[in-house]
């Protein structure tokens, strides 16, 4: 029998791959401590160790299916279309999960939930992923979920729960890694910086975004999923959270929806990304909380 041995929610964004001398020189001097966050988590994860890292991907748009990668072994060199002056040369180099992915969608025909699972060595790479293994230096097996476009909030959590019911029936270990930001709204092109440490909260989007993401980073400290969850249609889906929060949504119905009350622990401070709210935090996922899903 399988089993969810952890989770976290984790910032991805550009800014972290670039060198050390440079993130230190547009921080006035000192690193984003979402780097040294990374150590953190790493020694989470490996404290528990899981044989898979399930991450889902905010930037793997789909629509009309949510799709889960069941790739064997994935290899390359990476370049972002994004922005392909900043971030490229991302090698990558890592083996999938594909009989968890096949049973996911396995799980997901039972339950009448449009997802598939998909084997295709052209299928393009999004860096909410290679980022992520990549500054974990993951030695995991890796299987990526999608962030389907056109869904609702309960659609999300209904595919997180399939992915914890497959989960459960697999013979993995395995961490859950929601890859994405909170408040996620752009700042203009020609926006100037507040404060001359780029990473500062204070060159959020809108004070309105930090107030709430401040707020939000306090509910998940105190385990209040079940406010968040409740939050989304009326504050979260508009400001939005990255990718109409599809990554936390998903890892949060994999580990009960509502019904979970794992607290957080923060691993780094929250930091902006071009106007984005971004923040590592894990969850300890206890023995009663994985019965509690499978309810």
């Amino acid at each position: 029998m399988g089993e969810i041995v952890g989770a976290a929610l984790v910032s991805h964004h550009p800014g972290l791959m670039q060198t050390e001398d440079f993130r230190k020189k547009v921080g006035a001097g000192s690193d984003s401590d979402l780097i040294a966050g990374y150590e953190r988590l790493k020694a989470h994860i490996d404290a528990v160790k899981p044989d898979v890292l399930v991450i889902f991907d905010t930037h793997w748009f789909t629509t009309g299916f949510h799709l889960v990668d069941a790739g064997a072994h994935y290899a390359g060199d990476y370049i972002s279309d994004e922005m392909p002056w900043y971030l490229h040369g991302q090698k990558y180099d890592y083996r999938g999960a594909p009989e968890l992915a096949k049973l996911v969608q396995v799980v997901a025909e039972e339950s009448k939930v449009p997802a598939l699972a998909i084997d295709a060595p052209d299928l393009p790479r999004h860096y909410a992923t290679i980022n992520v293994v990549n500054l974990l230096k993951a030695k995991e097996r890796i299987v990526t979920v999608s962030n389907c476009q056109n869904c609702s909030s309960d659609d999300f959590l209904e595919m997180g729960k399939v992915v914890g019911e497959a989960i459960r029936r697999s013979n993995s270990r395995v961490v859950l890694l929601a890859s994405g930001a909170l408040s996620h709204k752009f700042t203009d092109i020609s926006f100037e910086q507040k404060h001359e440490r780029i990473f500062h909260p204070d060159n959020l989007s809108s004070e309105a975004n930090h107030k709430s993401d401040l707020e939000a980073i306090a509910l998940l400290e105190q385990g209040r999923h079940d406010e968040i969850i409740a939050r989304f249609p009326n504050e979260y889906r508009k400001i939005p959270w990255e990718g109409l929060g599809g990554h936390y949504l998903q890892m949060i119905g994999a580990l009960g929806g509502a019904a979970c009350q794992s607290k957080g622990e923060t691993l780094s401070e929250y930091e902006n990304a071009r106007g984005t709210g971004n923040i590592h935090i894990w969850f300890d996922v206890e023995p009663q909380h994985q019965a509690e899903a499978a309810e």
